[in-house]
């Protein structure tokens, strides 16, 4: 079901330093600022080559990333995301095997302008996914930071 993985997300606390190492330290290409309010957060994409990085900070006090680093001080490693052709069809085999998916259930634009979906962690061995509905046709390309795709 679930296609390459996309992205793997990382919370900080100061999303410029954080991707100025990236640039800097490791000599990545690292995307613009992307702000999302819907999901109280804003994002920067770093190209690995054959996925990416995307780096988190909280957009305000009530961000689901606050939370997280209320309990992880010093960031750490967010969630997985995967690809999917169909989110809606995974989503269905999902839930029917009893697994939970966070929210109303209703996809949500994500960061790509595709509808995304998050799954409950304790139903991963304690691991947030994210699945994002990209295309099979586009599934494997090589994507660049904050590629619209």
């Amino acid at each position: 079901m679930i296609g390459r993985l996309n992205h793997i997300a990382i919370a900080v606390r100061d999303l410029a330093g954080a991707a100025a190492q990236y640039r800097d330290l490791l000599g990545a290409h690292v995307g613009q600022p992307q702000p999302l309010p819907e999901h109280g957060v804003t994002v920067v994409f770093i190209d690995t080559g054959n996925s990416k990085v995307e780096l988190l900070e909280p957009l305000g006090a009530n961000s689901p990333v606050a939370a997280f680093l209320a309990k992880n001080p010093s960031g750490g490693m967010h969630h997985l995301c995967f690809e999917v052709a169909d989110l809606q069809a995974a989503a269905n085999v999902l839930t029917a095997g009893g697994a939970r998916i966070l929210g109303d259930g209703t996809p949500k634009l994500g960061a790509h302008g595709k509808p995304v979906l998050f799954l409950h962690p304790k139903d991963f061995n304690g691991t947030l996914i994210e699945l994002e509905e990209i295309p099979l046709h586009r599934q494997g390309t090589r994507a660049v930071p904050n590629d619209p795709r």
